[in-house]
């Protein structure tokens, strides 16, 4: 069982392999083999050119394998290189061709024909040698005596000393002879860094290398360098990337000792940390601490993102490379789970970050999309909810399709796939024969096909209506009967009405609506304002989202996350979500207009504003935030014509002064009269009164910060 990170102090100058090297005295490059073998080095590197294969009669000597060994080349006891030492394993290949005239007739050979048969042989084998940035070609010469000369036996090796190369690098090897009579033998040695090295003291190199500490803070992640005052060095931290280059997250410079601090939620397995010292040439250690930490591998699935794109593509979007696969599943009203459409559809292997075609022809609310994986599922999202509403009350119709035309026909239901039709118990049983004349008639949207079968969704709201007709004239017939009863007797419950009539009047047409609240949080006197008017709406009453009341879920979710979830339910509810502009919230959307992304340090770990922008700002580009959107600002710090021309494409509120109008926009259609929202908007001003007073006061300047601000929302801070 893997020990949790934060239980660890891991020191990343460690490395869990520690090696020890032989030295080599001298710059000269020498060569020596077996017994019994001869062999030179030619002087000079050649060209790498290995030719075409060719032909042979008679054996031959070829290398049958490579074998890699490190080793130091010193100048000096502490003036070290890492060199790779190459042994080439040889051996006899092929046979001497018979005499003709021996063989039909069975007659002694020609002693000059028998003489080849005792002498040596001789080949020239070719060490190449790659590694960034450079490449060499070299020769080797290697003598056999007659008596190794065996067809198909190992004659010994001969021993390359040797190849200098980078710390950290990697080297490739291919060894041929000249001229070549089979493929080129190759092998790779990945060269340890200063961490894997016992004689790093022995590399001058090395020798300015930070070293860092890692421990745990509660619920973050301290990183501690360990290196003098005067010493410059540059930390990096990325994502590595199994296909394509490594993306980076955060980069800067920094002068001595230093602590950076990580929130836990931002660590995931492909996280690595790069640091070097700021000279020419120098030498940058790597590490990925948290590639097995099972936390990591929890916070990667939690920023994970399925995203529906244009033409009938998706795509899953994560920092780091995932094992999964995913199918369309389908989503009715009131079902506890997602029926994954196995059969007729297939699991699919995903790949992160790449666009997928969906294998519908339309899309559907009820349609979602199911990750899995290691038959777990982790992430599930009905991608069209955004653009075609809410899940609807369809009946999905399943069509397979088998040889000589036979087909059949299932609904399917939370129990299974029920044939139609069926005498079972259920709604799709009991609406069979309907179904199929929906069927036939063509009410139903076709969402798949090919050679195995179709998918169908089937409308159900005229048979709801149907159903429940005679209860809803009943009720109707109830409800009248009782109004004439109080008709008359309206002196007994005369009070009654009055209290009744209030309550319309102050919140019924508002009851139960959602608004988000989205701001920046300049300080912490605006926040409490914030929280004023939030709990003030609640009051009204009205089902209020902010941050402000989600800390637990914004940490363990991501600001994105949280807010992508907010924002799709509080829209799904029919309701509103509300933009409050402060200055700071006007400077954070123009760099977003600006750059397209905001500075990296300037915003809360939880700030749902700065986080939505992403969000938000394709709604007012692509025209789709009228009667979704308002936005508000404070009377005193900020007018409403400093928001920015984009966001003003929706009613912008100044508040107090037009809090009847604001609550107008956020109530349902077509109630509350203009009195109603007078006696509202004041309930809202008293509440407000105090926050506003403290909001205004001079606050102090806050100290310097001890640490190292990398910025909020990234987490490093």
């Amino acid at each position: 069982m893997p020990v949790p990170w934060f239980l660890l102090s891991l020191a990343l100058g460690r490395s869990p392999v520690v090696l020890s090297l032989e030295r080599l005295m001298g710059l000269q490059d020498t060569v020596h083999c077996s017994r019994d073998l001869s062999c030179h080095l030619w002087e000079g590197d050649m060209l790498c050119l290995p030719g075409s294969i060719v032909s042979t009669v008679g054996p031959i000597l070829v290398p049958t394998r490579l074998q890699t060994e490190l080793v130091l080349r010193c100048h000096q006891e502490t003036d070290c290189d890492l060199c790779v030492r190459v042994a080439v394993h040889l051996a006899v290949h092929g046979h001497w061709k018979e005499p003709e005239d021996e063989e039909k007739f069975g007659g002694a050979a020609d002693p000059e024909l028998e003489e080849p048969r005792n002498v040596s042989l001789q080949a020239q084998v070719v060490l190449s040698f790659q590694a960034y940035p450079s490449t060499r070609c070299i020769l080797l010469e290697v003598q056999v005596p007659a008596t190794l000369v065996q067809p198909g036996q190992s004659v010994g090796s001969v021993v390359y000393d040797c190849f200098e190369a980078a710390l950290g690098s990697e080297v490739r090897i291919w060894s041929y002879t000249q001229p070549r009579y089979q493929k080129e033998l190759n092998i790779t040695q990945q060269l340890p860094d200063c961490r894997g090295l016992e004689v790093r003291d022995s590399i001058q190199s090395c020798w300015a290398l930070p070293w860092l500490n890692m421990s745990a803070d509660g619920d973050n992640v301290r990183l501690v360098l360990d290196v003098s005052e005067e010493q410059h060095f540059g930390l990096s931290l990325y994502w590595n990337q199994v296909q394509g280059p490594p993306k980076p997250w955060w980069h800067k410079n920094l002068t001595g000792p230093q602590t950076i601090t990580l929130n836990f939620t931002d660590l995931v397995p492909c996280l690595c940390i790069q640091v070097w010292p700021l000279e020419p040439d120098s030498v940058r250690t790597s590490i990925c601490p948290f590639k097995d930490d099972p936390r990591a591998h929890r916070n990667l699935w939690r920023a994970a993102q399925l995203q529906l794109l244009p033409s009938q593509s998706w795509r899953l979007d994560a920092p780091c490379s995932l094992s999964a696969e995913a199918v369309l599943c389908w989503q009715a009203p009131g079902w506890g789970s997602c029926q994954p459409l196995v059969p007729p559809l297939s699991w699919e292997n995903v790949t992160v970050n790449k666009a997928r075609k969906f294998p519908v022809l339309k899309g559907h609310p009820n349609l979602c999309v199911q990750v899995n994986s290691w038959e777990k599922l982790q992430l599930q999202e009905c991608l069209w909810a955004d653009s075609l509403g809410p899940l609807k009350d369809d009946m999905l119709l399943v069509e397979t399709r088998g040889l000589q035309d036979n087909r059949s026909l299932c609904a399917l239901e939370p129990s299974g796939c029920i044939l139609l039709p069926s005498r079972a118990s259920t709604r799709a049983a009991r609406l069979g024969e309907e179904l199929l004349q929906d069927l036939q008639s063509g009410q139903c949207l076709q969402l798949w096909d090919d050679d195995m079968g179709a998918l169908w969704a089937c409308p159900m709201d005229k048979y709801i209506h149907k159903r429940w007709a005679l209860a809803w004239l009943a009720c109707l017939l109830l409800v009248s009967a009782l109004f004439l009863l109080l008709l008359f007797k309206r002196d007994h419950v005369k009070g009654w009405l009055r209290l009744l009539k209030q309550d319309i009047r102050l919140g019924a047409a508002a009851r139960g609506r959602a608004a988000l609240l989205l701001y920046s949080a300049d300080d912490a006197g605006f926040e409490r304002l914030v929280g004023a008017l939030a709990s003030a709406l609640c009051r009204l009453p009205l089902r209020v989202a902010v941050d402000l009341w989600s800390r637990r879920e914004l940490s363990a979710q991501g600001p994105l996350a949280w807010f992508h979830a907010q924002r799709r339910q509080t829209l799904q509810e029919g309701g509103t979500v509300v933009l409050l502009f402060t200055p700071g919230a006007v400077a954070l959307c123009g760099e977003w207009l600006q750059d397209g992304a905001a500075a990296p340090g300037a915003h809360s770990p939880h700030d749902a504003f700065a986080a939505s922008l992403s969000c938000v700002l394709p709604d007012f580009l692509q025209g789709r935030a009228p009667g979704r959107y308002v936005g508000a600002c404070f009377d005193g710090l900020l007018h409403p014509d400093a928001v920015p021309t984009l966001f003003r494409t929706v009613p912008v509120f100044s508040l107090p002064s037009q809090l009847p109008d604001f609550l107008g926009a956020l109530q349902r259609p077509g109630a509350p009269r203009p009195g109603g929202l007078r006696e509202m908007a004041e309930q809202v001003s008293r509440a407000l009164q105090p926050a506003l007073v403290s909001c205004f006061q001079p606050s102090g300047i806050p100290g310097p910060d001890a640490g190292w601000d990398l910025g909020r929302g990234t987490g490093l801070e």
